[in-house]
């Protein structure tokens, strides 16, 4: 069961999202349900660790076994979502993730594994984020200075 839930104000998601960087790229992603790019990543099953999850959805995703680096944020983001419509509370666990051992950076636009949702990734050149049809905001910001130590965010999007 994932942690996410829907109530007449909103809904409620707990997720983590993958971090992958190769050179000045960041690898992002698109589905057939929303128009703008976002991390690799998923929600957390009840029962599940962070670290279990991302590892368990950059399998499910990608086929890869996730080197995660350290972690990045935890946010607390509120949002309004472009293509629903409905107010979102979203916790979101960020993780830096080295894919140097994998064909990843080797690929340049291609389609995941999950095939439900016609899951497209593609590198994103960082330079250019912030024109870039993508969310979470604030990794177009924070993606040239990504921290040392755990941070904790609180993100306004509305």
């Amino acid at each position: 069961m994932d942690l996410t839930f829907k109530t007449e104000k909103g809904i409620f998601n707990y997720r983590v999202c993958a971090v992958i960087m190769h050179g000045d790229r960041l690898l992002a992603m698109k589905n057939n349900i929303t128009p703008y790019y976002f991390l690799p990543g998923g929600r957390v099953a009840l029962h599940e660790t962070a670290d279990g999850a991302i590892k368990r959805e950059l399998k499910e995703e990608l086929g890869i076994n996730a080197k995660i680096v350290r972690p990045l944020w935890f946010a607390q983001t509120f949002f309004i979502e472009d293509e629903c419509k409905e107010k979102f509370h979203e916790l979101c666990v960020y993780y830096l993730v080295d894919v140097s051992e994998t064909d990843l950076i080797n690929r340049e636009k291609f389609i995941g594994l999950e095939t439900k949702n016609n899951e497209r990734f593609e590198w994103l050149s960082v330079p250019s984020l912030k024109e870039q049809y993508l969310y979470p905001l604030f990794i177009k910001e924070r993606i040239n200075d990504l921290p040392e130590s755990f941070e904790m965010l609180a993100e306004y999007e509305y």
